[in-house]
């Protein structure tokens, strides 16, 4: 029941359509119905653009017949404010909805002979939430019956409301036009990616996967596999091969952990890093690490460089160990987003639970793909010494490297968690060291009590920690830019620029007031994303470009968790950061996004394109 509700969710939406008209004639009535799942809803084709997607019709180009007059809906659409965006006036239809518009057919033409296909461009959302934009197909064929007569006419058919009245109702997309983005630096909302099947699409994941090992944020943990290939010098193939296998093992399990969030709550690439008990728990993991590889303690994970003597140095690498470093590098590999995987996974929204999970599989085949090929060829690590002595020194140099990743994950925290995490890992400090000076030797009780009494001690102090440290403080000024943005409370990164808060009433009052936007989505726990501040966005060129063309430039910082930004995210296509999205003065143009790594050419070719603010400050 579960699988099928994921696949079942993946299209929320069925597209039918008909031609309908006199068995003679050249005028016929084509009717075009969208019926949604329950919870479900569709914008209207007069939404006004902007955080929201307007619905589109694209007609097939044919010489048979030709579109006159706009679509004209069954019933008018809901308007209301967007549960989420807030203030953010929408028209919806939920339920079902049926497009009306007038069909001439060509001279000579049998109306039982035209065939209409097209399809219905729609952003499928529900109160929580938000699909990319999709194609829904159709195809209309003729059957027999009376073109309405309001549309014989040329008058609207639609009702009217007591609402303020809506902007003029576009008209149909013509044969063969789109409504995509055209030009070099107009990238393509929805997360699309090059032209291609699925099987493009899992290459793409495959390299993506590989890239991954050379992201900052895999850095730290490399030194854990690093040591396992040292520990590995010598071994006979079969057994180089097996700790490989268990280290994919451990590698996959996370990647299909996330397919299955993805699939089936929508989950975004790293989002687990907007949550502060995730943040909290993984820094307490890599500081008892750490502290096992400066001697502390010993990791009871069976070679799993633990242990603090030479001979305890040289125990050969077991499954277990092998199997927890690939679940740890993976998880410390998640806040980051390499090449080829921001568009990937904005694809990956509204598809299928299967598509879902054979294109995670895929990036984490690509991961994995280097220790692969160093198991199927071990010659390729025998130029590495054999264990001994030296290893103490160097296991110890890799306990400091973890702890410069504890700092780091404190970097992502919001500040009123610093003290009680700080307090917490004292806490595990001392339990670490409680079993650590417990000998082998030593008694069965006094086992039991370091192993049980330590983590107790442990558990008590972070809770006391959190219940009273870990508290407000009230502001009677003014907020801060950063805490004044409703989704987020981290504080904003130091820059030149002069970021505002994102939010969604602010980027629709920017738009209509003529200005150029632009809105970088970022967050503390993504390396990649500071990497795009330091060294192309919040660069010289660009600032005085920003400056000299009054663009307004808009922080949506998702250190923490924030529905708001998140469906902005989505509605862009994308599921993951960093994303830079620069939408021009001229609303009818689309934004132009800039995913993962990004160069401060690529930020300027694309500001350049969208051009200057119609008025300047």
């Amino acid at each position: 029941g579960v699988w099928k509700g994921l696949m079942s969710e993946a299209q929320p939406v069925r597209v039918s359509a008909v031609l309908v008209g006199p068995p003679e004639g050249r005028q016929a009535e084509l009717r075009i119905t969208a019926t949604m799942e329950s919870g479900w809803y569709i914008y209207s084709l007069t939404q006004q653009p902007g955080p929201t997607t307007p619905s589109r019709i694209q007609l097939d180009p044919s010489d048979a017949y030709r579109i006159e007059g706009p679509f004209q809906p069954d019933r008018p659409p809901e308007r209301t404010q967007d549960p989420v965006l807030g203030n953010v006036w929408i028209e919806k239809h939920p339920g079902k909805v049926t497009w009306r518009a007038l069909v001439r057919l060509a001279e000579g033409v049998n109306p039982q002979d035209v065939v209409i296909q097209g399809r219905l461009r729609a952003q499928p959302c529900t109160a929580t939430r938000c699909l990319s934009p999709q194609n829904f197909p159709f195809i209309a064929r003729w059957e027999a019956g009376e073109v309405a007569a309001d549309l014989l006419s040329g008058l609207a058919g639609s009702s009217t409301s007591s609402e303020p009245s809506a902007p003029p109702e576009p008209q149909a997309v013509p044969p063969g036009s789109s409504t995509e983005p055209t030009g070099p630096s107009d990238a393509v909302v929805g997360g699309s990616l090059a032209p291609g099947g699925l099987a493009v699409k899992v290459g793409l994941a495959f390299l993506g996967g590989l890239i991954l090992n050379l992201m900052p944020c895999v850095l730290p943990v490399i030194s854990l596999k690093l040591f396992s290939f040292l520990q590995q010098a010598g071994e006979s193939r079969s057994r180089i091969m097996v700790l490989n296998l268990w280290y994919t093992a451990g590698l996959m399990a996370v990647f299909f952990v996330l397919a299955a969030l993805t699939a089936g709550l929508g989950h975004a690439w790293g989002e687990q890093f907007t949550l502060a008990w995730f943040k909290i728990a993984l820094t307490a993991l890599v500081f008892v690490m750490a502290l096992s590889f400066l001697g502390v303690w010993e990791i009871p994970i069976p070679g799993f460089a633990g242990g603090s003597t030479s001979v305890q140095l040289q125990q050969k690498e077991g499954p277990a160990g092998a199997f927890f470093k690939g679940v740890f590098a993976t998880i410390l590999a998640t806040p980051c987003s390499g090449p080829f995987l921001g568009a990937l996974f904005g694809f990956l929204l509204g598809q299928s639970a299967l598509v879902v999970f054979v294109i995670f599989g895929a990036v984490g085949l690509g991961m994995a793909a280097p220790y692969l090929v160093l198991g199927a060829f071990p010659e390729l690590i025998r130029f590495l010494p054999k264990p001994g002595d030296w290893m103490e020194t160097l296991k110890e140099l890799m306990g400091f490297f973890l702890l410069g990743t504890v700092v780091f994950l404190f970097s992502t925290m919001h500040h009123r968690y610093f003290v009680p995490t700080l307090t917490l890992l004292i806490g595990l400090w001392l339990a670490c060291w409680w079993i650590g000076r417990t000998s082998l030797t030593a008694s069965l009780a006094s086992k039991w009590a370091a192993w049980l009494g330590g983590p107790a001690v442990a558990a008590l102090i972070g809770w006391l920690a959190f219940s009273v440290l870990a508290y407000e403080p009230t502001l009677s000024g003014p907020l801060e830019p950063a805490q004044s943005n409703p989704g987020s409370s981290a504080t904003a990164p130091l820059s030149s620029v002069p970021w505002q808060p994102f939010s969604s009433e602010r980027l629709a009052q920017l738009r209509s007031e003529g200005k150029t936007v632009m809105v970088y989505f970022t967050a503390n726990w993504c390396l990649t994303c500071k990497f795009n501040l330091k060294w192309a966005i919040d660069t010289a060129e660009v600032r005085q470009w920003i400056a000299e063309n009054g663009v307004a430039p808009l922080l949506a910082d998702w250190t923490d968790e924030s529905p708001v930004i998140k469906k902005a995210l989505n509605e862009l296509g994308y599921n993951s950061i960093p994303v830079l999205a620069i939408w021009p003065a001229d609303t009818n143009r689309p934004p132009i996004i800039l995913p993962d790594l990004v160069t401060q050419g690529q930020v300027l070719q694309a500001l350049k394109s969208a051009g200057p603010s119609r008025s300047q400050p």
